[in-house]
């Protein structure tokens, strides 16, 4: 995975035979967020626990996501998630199938979405 400051990754369920699916509970510092990516061969579910972020798929604006949200993210959508630059965000990801992880999200494409904040 790709993170650009600190996150916190503790994985709940690890697929195998029986289970074809991962849950992990990812916490990003404020201003923490992962490159771009894709999921193939499954999906992403995002449940929100904690604290203020966005989500955003390519060509689309940015969602701002709190407490309670959840986020259903199809196969081959090229997407992004992680903490606004004022607020720690938490979220349970499930997660079917592989990631490609793909370039950075750049400053200055997240600080033109901050100011929204």
């Amino acid at each position: 995975m790709m993170f650009n400051k600190a996150r916190y990754l503790k994985p709940l369920i690890s697929g195998d035979d029986n289970v074809d699916v991962n849950v992990a509970n990812v916490t990003f510092e404020p201003g923490c967020r992962n490159n771009w990516h894709i999921h193939h061969d499954g999906y992403q579910l995002l449940l929100v626990t904690a604290g203020e972020g966005w989500y955003q798929e390519e060509g689309k604006p940015a969602r701002l996501l709190k407490v309670g949200d959840a986020v259903k993210i199809n196969e081959g959508i090229k997407h992004w998630h992680g903490a606004t630059k004022a607020s720690w965000f938490a979220h349970i990801a499930i997660t079917k199938g592989t990631s490609e992880w793909c370039e950075e999200v750049s400053d200055a494409w997240y600080d033109a979405l901050t100011a929204q904040e």
